[in-house]
């Protein structure tokens, strides 16, 4: 098993699914690494399976900070080569830039949610957010 971490931004809203009694939640993440000229931007699949997805899939918006880790695996489609991850982890850095909202951490710092407000009541209990200020 090839485990990595992965700290970058999404590229579109993550997306809720459910298949044969198990639920996933999935969304692209671009990773940048190097800088000037060789700077070189990574696309990564990334689906986060099990309970909770859901609640996840409902604060995690185009643009947000994440930091994922979990298995890295590649598939090729087309001739195409495309990297995934299926997350152990996935840590909410801030929220989407130019997102406005009623109140809100401002884009940056470690909130749980988009800039719309404190997270709804209606999340599952059992999801483990992790941010730069800790689990909960």
């Amino acid at each position: 098993m090839l485990t990595v971490t992965i700290a970058g931004n999404l590229g579109r809203d993550a997306e809720h699914k459910s298949t044969n009694n198990s639920e996933l939640c999935s969304f692209p993440v671009a990773a940048s690494v190097g800088y000037g000229d060789n700077k070189q931007t990574y696309w990564v699949d990334v689906t986060k399976w099990g309970k909770g997805s859901e609640g996840l899939t409902r604060i995690l918006r185009k643009g947000s900070k994440v930091t994922v880790s979990g298995e890295l695996t590649m598939r090729e489609h087309n001739g195409k080569s495309y990297l995934q991850c299926r997350a152990d982890h996935v840590a909410i850095q801030g929220t989407p830039n130019g997102n406005s909202g009623g109140g809100g951490s401002g884009g940056s710092g470690g909130g749980a949610t988009p800039d719309n407000g404190p997270p709804t009541d209606d999340l599952d209990d059992d999801i483990p957010f992790v941010t730069s200020e800790g689990i909960f």
